[in-house]
Formats: C-alpha cells, sequence, structure tokens
C-alpha cells in the first residue's frame, strides 16, 4: 500500500469530484464539434498512411544506346488504308520506309465501323508466276520471272508483285504514278483495291522501335523514297490537294504506362477544312523513372508537345500527312512511391487529439469567463 501512495503521488491528471462540475449549453457544443473535427483530422491521417505516396527527383540522364518502344493508335476517317504508309527516321541516319510490321491496319466506314483487319501493307498477296521476262515461251521448268520496268538492278532481278515493282522503283529514286501500266499490279487488282476502298477511312495502331535519339514519325499517303536528297511520296498519280489529312489521335505514348501518366495527345482530333498540307507535332519527351513501394522500377517517358499546321506549297511540294517530331530532355524524372510509418501515424494521431483537446478547452474558456463576466455586469447595471 504504501508503495501504491507514492505512485499515487505522481499523478499529472488530478481529478475533481464530480460535485464541483459546471455543464454549459456552450462547452456541450464546443465539444460537439470539437470531436468531428478530431474525427475527420483522424480520417485524413488514415488516409494518407494507407495509401502510397509519391517522391519526384530530378537527375541528369546519361543513358546511351537505348531504344524506345513508340505505341501509337490513329484514325484517319478520311484516308483510305491502301494508301497510308509509316515511316520512321532519326538524327543518326536510321531510315524506314512503309513500316508494316507491328502495325494493324483496320478499313473503316464514315460511321467508323470496321470493314477490314489486316496487318499487310499496301498491296496484294505475291503471285508466285506472273510474268514471263523477255516474253518469250517457257519450257517446263523454266523459271518465271516478271520484269521491273527498267528499275532492275541486275539481269536475274525479279519483280513477281507489284509491291516489289514499288521498292525497285523505290531504290532507284523514282515514282510509280500509274499503276495501271504495270502488269503486276493489274493482275493483283491493285488499282481497283485503292478505288474500291474511295471514301472509306483508316485507323492504323501498333508501335515502333525507335533509337533514343532525336527523329520523327510519318503518317502519309503513298510509299515514301528518296529523290535528290528530297523525301518524296509515291502518291499513285494523285493529286496531292486530294488528300484529307483528318485525324484523331486515340493514343501516343512514349514507352509504357505508369501510375498518374498523362499523355496530352490521347483523344485530341483535328479537321481539315480546306487545302492537305502537313500537320507537325512537335515533342519533348522527358525520360522517367517510375519505383513502386515493392521497389519494381517502370522505365517509362513523359513529354509536352506543341502543334502547328502548314498548308503543302511550294515547290518541290511537301508530302501531305501527319508529322511527329520528337527530342529528348537531358533531365530524367524519377518517381518514388512511399507511405507512412505506423510511428509516424501515431505521433500525428496524439497531435490530432490533443491539439483539438487544448483549442477547445481554451475557447471554452474563453466563452465561459466572457459569459460569466456580462453577467456581472448586467447585475451590477441593475443594482
Amino acid at each position: 500500500m504504501e508503495i501504491l501512495n507514492k505512485v499515487r503521488n505522481f499523478d499529472a491528471y488530478p481529478k475533481i469530484n464530480e460535485d464541483f462540475y459546471s455543464r454549459t449549453l456552450s462547452g456541450g457544443l464546443i465539444t460537439l464539434v470539437s470531436s468531428i473535427v478530431m474525427l475527420f483530422l483522424f480520417l485524413s491521417e488514415l488516409e494518407l498512411y494507407l495509401n502510397a505516396f509519391t517522391e519526384s527527383k530530378l537527375t541528369v540522364d546519361t543513358s546511351r544506346g537505348e531504344t524506345l518502344r513508340v505505341n501509337f493508335d490513329v484514325t484517319f476517317p478520311a484516308l483510305a488504308c491502301s494508301l497510308l504508309s509509316v515511316d520512321a527516321m532519326d538524327i543518326s541516319g536510321e531510315q524506314h520506309y512503309d513500316i508494316r510490321h507491328d502495325i494493324i491496319k483496320k478499313r473503316i466506314d464514315q460511321h467508323d465501323n470496321v470493314l477490314e483487319s489486316r496487318q499487310d501493307g499496301i498491296g496484294a498477296p505475291k503471285i508466285e508466276r506472273p510474268l514471263q521476262k523477255h516474253g518469250g515461251r517457257l519450257d517446263h521448268n523454266e523459271t518465271y520471272c516478271g520484269s521491273c520496268y527498267g528499275a532492275e538492278t541486275s539481269d536475274d532481278h525479279c519483280c513477281n508483285s507489284c509491291e516489289e515493282v514499288r521498292e525497285a522503283y523505290q531504290k532507284k529514286g523514282w515514282g510509280l504514278m500509274n499503276p495501271e501500266l504495270i502488269d503486276q499490279c493489274k493482275r493483283e487488282g491493285f488499282v481497283q483495291r485503292i478505288r474500291d476502298e474511295d471514301g472509306e477511312g483508316c485507323n492504323i495502331h501498333g508501335f515502333l522501335e525507335v533509337s533514343k535519339v532525336a527523329g520523327s514519325i510519318h503518317f502519309a499517303p503513298g510509299k515514301s523514297f528518296i529523290q535528290s536528297n528530297i523525301l518524296v511520296h509515291d502518291i499513285l498519280g494523285i493529286q496531292t490537294g486530294s488528300f484529307n489529312i483528318s485525324h484523331k489521335i486515340n493514343k501516343l505514348t512514349f514507352g509504357r504506362d505508369f501510375p498518374g501518366a498523362i499523355n496530352p495527345l490521347d483523344g485530341v482530333q483535328w479537321t481539315q477544312q480546306t487545302f492537305s498540307g502537313i500537320y507537325q507535332y512537335f515533342i519533348k519527351v522527358v525520360p522517367t523513372i517510375y519505383a513502386d513501394i515493392r521497389g519494381r522500377k517502370i522505365q517509362s517517358n513523359q513529354f509536352s508537345v506543341t502543334e502547328h499546321y502548314r498548308i503543302a506549297d511550294g515547290y518541290p511540294q511537301p508530302p501531305p500527312g501527319i508529322f511527329f517530331f520528337y527530342d529528348f530532355s537531358p533531365i530524367k524524372v524519377t518517381f518514388t512511391e512511399g507511405n507512412v510509418s505506423l510511428f509516424h501515424f501515431l505521433t500525428n494521431l496524439c497531435a490530432i487529439v490533443g491539439g483539438v483537446f487544448t483549442v477547445s478547452g481554451i475557447i471554452d474558456a474563453f466563452v465561459y469567463h466572457g459569459h460569466r463576466a456580462i453577467k456581472k455586469m448586467e447585475i451590477g447595471k441593475n443594482m
């Protein structure tokens, strides 16, 4: 008992007999309001504890020799799939024309209904024995070899499809302006296919693997080739002004998606009003690393963009289409997920309870003593 009495002397919270308490209406209201405030603060602190927060850090990007995946999904409501091609080039000199791998084209009508979905590019399946070279008679075991119409690189060079003729012309820097005069194109129905798709649109989606240097991606009608160091598009004799490059960018990302990523071009739509031209997007790509709370890292990118449209005039006349010019920032952003520790949560919880209780007591004392002072003044006046 003596030990318990000594412990009792350390009580920092002496109790007052309930008979000496004076409960007031203002005190009850202040207690109710302070309890609600405590509850809201507790819930906000609990949400912060349960959910992760993100910290960002800027560093210099020293990575070299990496590749980047560009994911895209673009719809052209007034440009046929048979005419649409994708090109990519960069400042290192790497050039890819009429890219087809990992790309899917969907023919769509005026109501955005899908008519056909195919992975092939321009043209039709290759005919195994389309033509006899030089027009002579063939023996039983003789092999057929189609003419390249002047674009042959050697005596045994054969072009057995319309697409091979176009590729041979491309290597020579020529444009195939009239495919109706090419037997391979007539046999494959190449021209008829273009006519059948007149008035249709095209949705093209897929991805490209590009080097991590400044470059550009083109979506344009016709097949690209270089003539006198100038980029030219073989548009099959169709007038440039007849192309409508209205488009909607459903998706464009540089790398993988990560939590909180914002792609400013997703859902962007542009409608051509008068003349055909070039719609250019100038993109600044910022390398980004996102590390989640488990330590897993996502290598990706963010980007900002500016837009510009110009009419395809002058000489030589530039090809119509949409062009994405991208460049990389030397600064890398790192996002790191984290969460509040249990001890930090308990500390904040105690601070909430103690702080609200103390402030409420001060307010209650101020209201109580103010109310008593006013009553004394009224009694003094009545006497």
